[in-house]
C-alpha cells in the first residue's frame, strides 16, 4: 500500500451519490468520481482524516488497504498471512471482520472471513472481537480480494451533537444532501415548518457559519498507525466561525420536538442563529428579510401510519406556501406523489429515488413561488 496515494471510497446513501461526488469535488478532493454505491478519488491518510472531518454526505469513509488474488480458501490463507497488516494495525489491537463475496470460487463469505481472522490473529497479533470500533472490510469479487478499512466508525450521519431525534427523522447526510440539490448555498434563510428534531435547519446553520460536520465526534481511523494526533488535532481546530447575516427556523406541532429541536441546537453551538416555535402549519408566517428555501420531510402513510387525512394536509400546507411565501422556494422529500401533487404547488423538476428508511423518496422541487 503506498500510504501517500491509495483509493479512498466514500459511502453514499443509493441515490445520492452525484451530489455526493459534487460535494467531494468542491471541497477540494480532486479527481472524485462516481461509482458502484458512492465516490472514489486517491489520497493519503490525512485526505481520509479530512473526508471523514468535513463531508455532509458521505456515509462512511474507506480506506482500500491492498488486494490479491485468491481462488480458493488454502489460498486465501496463505495470502492473507502475508498481507502487511502490521503497517496499519497494532499487536492487541481488538478488529472485527467482515467479508462479502460475488462471482467468485470462494463462495462461502463465512469462511473466508475465518481464514482472515486467523491470518490477523497469528500473524499480526491482533485480538477479534464483534465489539471492535475498527472494522475491516473483505470483498471478493471475480476472485480479487481487496481488503478495505472502514475508517469511520458510527455512521458519519451521527454529527456527535445531536441527542434528540423524532419520529422518522431525516439523517443529517441526506438532509445536507437534499438542502445541495435545492441550490442552497448558505447565504439565505431556511425554514422547515415541520421541523421534528430540527435537521434541515441545523444543518443549514452550520454550512452557513461554516461549521465542520464532524467536529465534535471520534472516528475509528484513531485506532490505526498511520494517525498523527497532533496534525489531527491542527486539522480539526475550530477557526474563526463564519459571520451569518441570516437566521434558520423551524416549527412543529409537537411540544416535545421543539424542546428537543432547541436543545440538538444549543449542543451544536446554534442557538444565536436558529429558531423553534411551536405552531400549525396553518398559522405559519413568512420571517421578516428576504425569501429563502422552505425545506419540508413531511409526513407521508407509509412512514407515519393513515394516508387519507395526510391529503388535507398537504393541501393546507401549499395554500399558505403560495399566500405567504413569494419569493421563495419549496423542496419537499416525500415518498408519495400524489401527496406532493395535493400540495398544488408548481414543482420543476424532480430528483432522483433516494433510499430512506426502506421507502424510497424523491425530492420535489419549485423555483421561487
Amino acid at each position: 500500500m503506498n500510504t501517500d496515494n491509495f483509493e479512498i471510497y466514500l459511502t453514499a446513501t443509493p441515490g445520492l451519490e452525484a451530489t455526493l461526488c459534487e460535494e467531494a469535488l468542491e471541497r477540494g478532493f480532486a479527481g472524485a468520481h462516481v461509482s458502484e454505491g458512492g465516490v472514489v478519488f486517491r489520497g493519503g491518510w490525512p485526505d481520509v482524516w479530512r473526508a471523514n472531518l468535513e463531508l455532509r454526505g458521505a456515509t462512511r469513509v474507506l480506506a482500500r488497504l491492498g488486494a490479491f488474488r485468491a481462488f480458493h480458501l488454502a489460498q486465501l490463507d496463505k495470502r492473507s498471512r502475508k498481507f502487511p497488516w502490521g503497517s496499519f494495525l497494532r499487536p492487541g489491537q481488538a478488529v472485527r471482520v467482515e467479508a462479502v463475496t460475488k462471482k467468485s470460487k470462494i463462495y462461502h463469505a463465512g469462511a473466508a472471513a475465518q481464514r482472515i481472522e486467523r491470518a490477523l490473529r497469528e500473524e499480526a497479533g491482533v485480538e477479534i472481537s464483534a465489539e471492535a470500533t475498527l472494522r475491516l472490510m473483505v470483498r471478493i469479487d471475480d476472485n480479487l480480494v481487496t481488503i478495505s478499512a472502514d475508517t469511520t466508525g458510527e455512521s458519519l450521519h451521527k454529527r456527535g451533537h445531536k441527542e434528540y431525534v423524532g419520529k422518522a427523522p431525516m439523517r443529517e447526510t441526506m438532509a445536507a444532501m437534499f438542502l445541495r440539490q435545492c441550490g442552497f448555498d448558505g447565504t439565505e434563510p431556511v425554514l422547515d415548518p415541520m421541523c421534528g428534531s430540527g435537521t434541515f435547519v441545523l444543518e443549514a446553520a452550520e454550512i452557513a457559519a461554516g461549521l465542520l460536520p464532524g467536529r465534535t465526534r471520534s472516528f475509528a481511523f484513531e485506532e490505526l498507525t498511520s494517525f498523527d494526533a497532533q496534525s489531527w488535532e491542527a486539522m480539526r481546530a475550530p477557526g474563526e466561525r463564519r459571520p451569518v447575516e441570516t437566521r434558520f427556523y423551524g416549527s412543529d406541532r409537537d411540544d416535545g420536538a421543539i424542546r428537543g429541536a432547541l436543545a440538538n441546537a444549543e449542543r451544536a453551538g446554534l442557538s444565536d442563529l436558529c429558531s423553534f416555535t411551536r405552531s400549525a402549519v396553518a398559522d405559519l408566517q413568512r420571517p421578516e428579510g428576504p425569501p429563502g428555501l422552505v425545506m419540508i420531510n413531511p409526513p407521508y402513510g407509509a412512514r407515519i401510519g393513515n394516508r387519507k387525512p395526510l391529503f388535507a394536509l398537504h393541501a393546507a400546507l401549499g395554500q399558505v406556501l403560495k399566500e405567504r411565501f413569494r419569493g421563495w422556494r419549496v423542496g419537499i422529500v416525500t415518498s408519495d406523489g400524489g401527496l406532493a401533487k395535493a400540495t398544488s404547488l408548481p414543482f420543476e423538476s424532480l430528483g432522483p429515488p433516494v433510499a430512506h428508511g426502506g421507502l424510497k423518496v424523491k425530492l420535489y422541487r419549485t423555483g421561487a413561488l
